[in-house]
């Protein structure tokens, strides 16, 4: 059975950091591609980022390149998402997501992606 757990949202300033975790169960993450999705109040959910299986190919949402990083942990079997340089728009519930796929394959599409966490909150302001 697929588990996504995510976990380190919380409240933030502006121009603050959080980490957030993925951790998966049930499956060997490393053969999934990963996306990191969020969702504010009224608007609809969008992809953030992702990370393939295998080799690790990144992708990301222009609103994030530069201030967050996507990465993996083989042997904890979970997905990081780091957050630099956080601003007030990027508070949202954030959803991981997993999707068995072709090596090198990623995507922003919700779509795309089967298996979903319940989310976690994360709050950007002063």
């Amino acid at each position: 059975q697929v588990q996504l757990v995510e976990s380190g949202g919380g409240l933030v300033q502006p121009g603050g950091s959080l980490r957030l975790s993925c951790a998966a169960s049930g499956f060997t993450l490393d053969y999934y591609a990963i996306g990191w999705f969020r969702q504010a109040p009224g608007k609809e959910r969008e992809g953030v980022s992702c990370i393939s299986s295998s080799d690790g190919s990144t992708y990301y949402a222009d609103s994030v390149k530069g201030r967050f990083t996507i990465s993996r942990d083989n042997a904890k079997n979970t997905v990081y998402l780091q957050m630099n340089s956080l601003k007030p728009e990027d508070t949202a519930v954030y959803y991981c997501a997993a999707e068995g796929g072709i090596t090198g394959w990623g995507s922003l599409d919700y779509d795309d992606f089967g298996s979903w966490g319940q989310g976690t909150q994360v709050t950007v302001s002063s």
